[in-house]
């Protein structure tokens, strides 16, 4: 794994995204600058490696899927009104929503337009991959959008939105860099599917951390779900165990915007508390985690091959609670 984290470091290092207009490209520059685990163009790399393809046909392929991901960054901060990311200021604060807006839509043009530099015989049907991955991201926003104004969601309506918005950019990653290396298809559909149940686990996981985690570690402000009063899987795992009582005082908790959220925060985490539901969440992740784990015994490569992917999932599940 460390090769890989090396090698993504190196292909970032070399790549500027510093052009004129400087008012576009700066945020942008910050933006990929920030750095965090980039967790897509490693996998994106260890899927090509491990079919023996080449690192560095699949270069510009990198950086356009981590641009793309960081288009939907700026984008999502600006919708949901988050002042951190990667414990940083968010772009639409540190400049204007804008300026968020437009230099995000610069940025998905960009992915594209990194794609398009390399290529190679099945260059379609990586960009169909692409391009339908990218569909499937905006689907799922839109129902996270849906969601906060719908009162009837389910645990299942809620894996299938957060499977559209981020399992499904981590399991294109990994089909697309083994397009690249001319994988057979079932070989392909195994790791795609890997990808959508880590990815499953690594949003469930993400949204614990939101009421637990550090923020110094976390590099987002901790029970910021709360108090946008998102459904999330904790509200609606809590929903259904909860007693009528309980429940009824979730559900106004939930439609409440008081100016001093830190207090309706806390008395949530005291009934998440009271009914468990950290544990819910973390039978939720293993579960999925165990399936991952299956898909990528299934596909058909030397185990030697498969090493630096599961060392990113490990990597992935090791973010401190």
């Amino acid at each position: 794994m460390q090769k890989l984290l090396e090698k993504v470091k190196q292909i970032f290092d070399e790549e500027s995204f510093i052009h004129e207009p400087k008012q576009l490209y700066e945020p942008i520059e910050y933006t990929l600058r920030l750095g965090g685990k980039r967790i897509r163009p490693m996998m994106l790399l260890a899927a090509n490696q491990m079919f023996g393809g080449d690192i560095e046909q699949v270069r510009y392929a990198a950086i356009g899927i981590e641009t793309f991901h960081n288009f939907t960054l700026l984008h999502d901060d600006l919708m949901d009104k988050s002042p951190l990311r990667r414990g940083k200021p968010t772009v639409y604060c540190k400049w204007d929503e804008n300026t968020a807006i437009l230099s995000g839509d610069t940025m998905y043009a960009m992915a594209w337009r990194y794609f398009l530099r390399q290529p190679h015989p099945h260059l379609q049907e990586i960009l169909n991959c692409f391009n339908e991955t990218g569909i499937e991201v905006c689907e799922g926003q839109q129902y996270d959008m849906n969601f906060e104004h719908q009162k009837d969601v389910s645990i299942a309506d809620y894996l299938m939105m957060i499977r559209l918005k981020t399992a499904v950019l981590l399991a294109g990653a990994l089909k697309i860099g083994a397009m690249y290396a001319n994988a057979t298809p079932e070989d392909v559909q195994h790791l795609y599917n890997f990808g959508i149940h880590l990815g499953l686990a690594f949003q469930l996981q993400d949204d614990l951390l939101d009421s637990y985690g550090d923020v110094a570690v976390f590099g987002k402000q901790t029970g910021q779900d709360i108090r946008d009063n998102k459904k999330t899987y904790l509200i609606l795992k809590a929903l259904e165990l909860a007693n009528a009582e309980t429940k009824q005082e979730l559900q106004q908790l939930f439609a409440s915007t008081p100016s001093d959220s830190e207090c309706k925060v806390k008395r949530v985490l005291e009934i998440y508390a009271q009914i468990g539901i950290r544990q819910y969440v973390e039978e939720a992740i293993q579960k999925e985690f165990d399936l991952a784990q299956q898909e990528l015994e299934d596909i058909r490569v030397e185990k030697t091959c498969k090493k630096p992917l599961e060392e990113l999932m490990e990597a992935l599940f090791d973010r401190k609670k």
